[in-house]
């Protein structure tokens, strides 16, 4: 009997010492098999590093601790504390593009079915990114990339996930430290340093408060007093009865290696066992050490000796003129004021080298030529704009626009990366759409005709950027050319909001400036002939009509070479439809190529087309009530046709839109941008040279 006592106790005991190791691991590098990895995730040997990808796009990697953990208690349902600490590195392929971040995570499976790359770090998808309470992950993020979706702070941030990407906290890399002075102050930190800059990261979670802290600094630095980013987090519901804990990281478009050296990990109180850096294994160098050479004894003759000078001199001046001859190429202009731009201008030898010599044309337009390029670092796909600016009057302030433009950051709208300057031109860099613009689609080889959905979702994403640029950014951006030739389609069919060259920024209940009138003819409100003031109603009205010329597979003007100065003018987008609405039919006004349709949807458009397309501007609706109609969320103004061909017929007597009728164009002057300037009295042809001026 006491021998039989005795086993049972070492049993016990056994078991006791076992579950006590399952609660607490430490990982000074990792051994073959020591951890569950999927994906691109591997452990390199015999490094030991943990490497959850390398430099493949579009690729995610997972390396978890085998074994599943309760993070909540069995008898009680409360929370469990847990305290970890990790170093992780951050090596991006190229120095200007990174893949998406690497996050601390705590997950129901080891391989999280249903996981995609990217944006969603290998963690969630598109129907659970934005929270609906089922994935059971929480997620402690480094992100390398500014995702607007998400709300990101920027692109080098951390943040708290609880089952989805949108962070309940987040803030830009960083941590406190002493200032010499009994204070702290705050260091930024980037989180992409590569082999010459691992992080350390410790995470706290108190059980009994529910709260968890994120510390962050450089390894082998004091760890910071104070916390750098921290919230509720009540584990007990947001995760899984047997919940896996390790690690995700994710390469999009660009790629990053990421690598955990070491790991230490505490469940249950108290706090994780601290890692000794010295025995962490070594990243892989960053760069490229040479090796050192013996140069022989110089024992060649006096004559050989002066051979090799002439030789040199000569090869020195060869190369000294094809440096000039080279310079002279790539001349950019670039003036003190440009010095606060830096960032955002790139070299015309980067973007020569990205064009193949700027040979491959993929548009053309009245403002410029546009050329598909891929940048050599980063490897992106781009569209390089070649605008000409014959003036340097007011050229500092458009550039200073187009900077400020490029930080819009939306979904439905085409990113502007970068611009540069040369002989006369300015080159615009922007994201390549690969299904090219909208009009191609309506007017090209039928082919490329769109379905009613298409369309459905190209107007209502169109109708979300124009909303973002007039109320969601710190200043109020007015397009200034909405229509389907400047809204480009992604390779998911996604409409974009292109081309800002004519877009002009005032502050929100400001007064936009007196300017000239730009646009295309068909597409101007025709206030403005009169006040030369872009406001967002005048959007609303160029917007108006690309509702109706996608609806109806036609553009707002219609020219012919028959139209002369004694006849009327051909009916307008807007005067067809509008026609068809007082005969009862407005939805046979539609593309008869794009079939079958929803009826009600297509009526919709429709009618908010030609509200939009109203000639007072204060009837007209503000962009935000177009989202809500749109989407459903408010009804549509109670109008009727025959209160739109009143008003329309008023304002065709008037003296503002008596500027707009009455001339004749050639029949491809529909795909002509047009610049008018105001006039108190012009004839026929002095409307038409300033029309196409």
């Amino acid at each position: 009997m006491p021998i039989a006592l005795a086993a049972l106790i070492s049993v016990l005991l056994l078991l006791t010492r076992d579950a006590a190791c399952a609660d607490e691991f430490v990982y000074a590098g990792f051994a073959v098999g020591s951890v569950a990895t999927t994906g691109a995730a591997a452990v390199l040997a015999p490094s030991g590093l943990l490497r959850l990808t390398n430099d493949t796009k579009e690729a995610f990697g997972h390396g978890f601790h085998p074994a599943p953990l309760r993070f909540r208690d069995v008898a009680t349902g409360a929370p469990i504390s847990f305290s970890t600490s990790f170093v992780v590195a951050i090596a991006p392929r190229y120095p200007d593009a990174h893949g998406h971040g690497i996050a601390f995570a705590l997950a129901p499976s080891i391989a999280v079915p249903g996981a995609v790359a990217g944006k969603y770090l290998g963690l969630f998808n598109t129907s659970d990114s934005l929270g609906n309470g089922t994935s059971l992950i929480v997620a402690v993020e480094l992100d390398t990339a500014m995702d607007a979706e998400f709300d990101d702070a920027d692109e080098n941030h951390v943040g708290i996930d609880v089952n989805g990407l949108r962070s309940v906290n987040s803030t830009p890399a960083g941590y406190w430290q002493d200032d010499g002075f009994g204070g702290t102050k705050f260091d930024n930190i980037s989180l992409t340093g590569g082999g010459d800059a691992p992080l350390q990261v410790w995470i706290e979670y108190d059980g009994a408060s529910a709260r968890l802290e994120v510390t962050v600094s450089p390894a082998g630095a004091p760890r910071p007093a104070v916390p750098l980013v921290s919230c509720h987090v009540n584990l007990s519901r947001a995760v899984a009865d047997d919940t896996y804990v390790g690690f995700s990281a994710a390469n999009g478009a660009a790629a990053s290696s990421h690598y955990v050296l070491g790991w230490s990990f505490r469940l249950g109180g108290g706090r994780a066992q601290d890692l000794d850096l010295s025995k962490l294994p070594r990243l892989p160098s960053s760069g490229s050490s040479s090796s050192k050479r013996t140069m022989p004894p110089l024992l060649l003759p006096m004559t050989l000796l002066v051979l090799v000078v002439v030789i040199l001199l000569l090869a020195s001046a060869a190369v000294a003129a094809l440096v000039v001859r080279r310079r002279r190429q790539f001349a950019e202009e670039e003036e003190d004021w440009e010095v606060e731009y830096g960032p955002h201008r790139i070299r015309y030898k980067d973007l020569h080298g990205a064009t193949n010599g700027f040979r491959d044309l993929i548009g053309a337009g009245g403002f410029g030529r546009v050329y598909h390029g891929v940048l050599p670092r980063s490897g992106a796909e781009v569209a390089v704009k070649v605008i000409s600016h014959g003036s340097r009057q007011g050229l500092q302030e458009f550039v200073s626009e187009i900077v400020s433009m490029s930080r819009l950051r939306h979904r439905n709208l085409v990113q502007l990366l970068h611009y540069c300057r040369r002989r006369g031109e300015l080159l615009l860099v922007y994201d390549y759409m690969p299904n090219g613009s909208l009009d191609q689609h309506l007017f090209g080889h039928p082919s490329s005709e769109l379905s009613w959905e298409h369309r459905a979702k190209i107007v209502r994403g169109v109708a979300a950027g124009l909303l973002y640029l007039h109320e969601g950014w710190e200043q109020v951006v007015v397009h200034r050319d909405i229509k389907s030739g400047n809204v480009l389609l992604d390779a998911d069919m996604n409409g974009k909001l292109s081309d800002f060259g004519l877009a002009r920024l005032y502050d929100h209940g400001g007064d936009p400036q007196t300017t000239r009138v730009v646009g295309t003819l068909g597409y101007i409100a025709p206030e403005m002939s009169k006040t030369g003031k872009a406001t967002t109603s005048s959007d609303v009205f160029a917007f108006g009509a690309f509702l109706l010329e996608v609806a109806c597979g036609r553009r707002p003007v219609v020219f012919s070479n028959n139209d002369s100065e004694d006849s009327p003018p051909s009916p307008g987008l807007v005067e067809l439809v509008l026609g068809h609405w007082k005969a009862g039919k407005i939805t046979e006004a539609r593309d008869p190529r794009m079939g079958k349709c929803d009826e009600d949807d297509l009526e919709l458009v429709l009618k908010l087309g030609l509200l939009c397309s109203h000639p007072d501007p204060l009837r007209r609706p503000g962009m935000r009530q177009v989202v809500q109609i749109l989407e459903g969320a408010a009804p549509a103004p109670e109008t009727s046709p025959e209160d739109l061909g009143d008003s329309m017929t008023l304002f065709e007597h008037s003296e503002a839109f008596d500027r707009f009728v009455g001339v004749s164009f050639p029949s491809t002057s529909g795909f002509t941008t047009a610049t008018m300037r105001t006039s108190t009295s012009n004839s026929p042809d002095e409307k038409r040279q300033l029309l196409f001026s």
